[in-house]
């Protein structure tokens, strides 16, 4: 769902966000300038910036939303539930509402295929799964309760979480979107080599 301002419209940086998001999938991130995106958001280019420190992130914006999801399947997870399974519920909630960041959403593909085109875009994403590590890593790191290497665990599932969607991206863009069936399994396949390995 869009921000909204208090008014009710979207915010500066949605606004913003969904702009370039058009221009991208309609021309290519590589074709369309942050002054193309700030002239047609009615704004000025240091206001994008001001937003978006870079480019890559007009298009992959949901980073905070990812790093505040991952956070909370730590922090506020029910007492006498391990991580792990924190982390497995999320990922099934995410697949449930076919959430963007679960690479489910029927509106994707265009989505998927400009990342793939743009070495820029694909080198920001893999900039962005080491961050989300990073951020997951100090969350357990934080957590009284957690015993085991916080920094195994963080790799593994970002990295394992990081192959299931780049295969759904794959697939997508094939013309074989992956079922809600496939995703669960390769999640199940996924918690259990987790729980084996960490």
């Amino acid at each position: 769902m869009a921000r909204t301002d208090a008014r009710g419209g979207p915010t500066t940086r949605a606004r913003i966000s969904e702009v370039a998001t058009r221009l991208f999938l309609e021309r290519g991130f590589d074709a369309v300038t942050v002054a193309d995106v700030a002239r047609e958001a009615g704004v000025s280019s240091v206001t994008v910036f001001k937003h978006f420190p870079r480019k890559e992130d007009l298009l992959l914006d949901r980073a905070d939303d990812a790093v505040l999801l991952l956070r909370s399947a730590v922090r506020d997870r029910p007492p006498g539930t391990d991580v792990l399974s924190s982390l497995h519920d999320l990922t099934l909630r995410l697949a449930a509402d076919r959430h963007g960041l679960s690479g489910l959403d029927d509106r994707s593909t265009p989505f998927f295929r400009t990342v793939a085109a743009s070495a820029p875009l694909a080198a920001r994403a893999r900039e962005l799964a080491a961050e989300l590590q990073h951020a997951l890593v100090e969350e357990l790191a934080r957590d009284p309760h957690f015993e085991g290497d916080s920094t195994l665990l963080a790799a593994f599932f970002i990295a394992g979480y990081t192959t299931v969607l780049t295969e759904n991206a794959r697939r997508s863009i094939a013309g074989s979107p992956t079922t809600a069936e496939q995703h669960r399994t390769r999640l199940e396949s996924l918690f259990a080599a987790l729980r084996a390995g960490v």
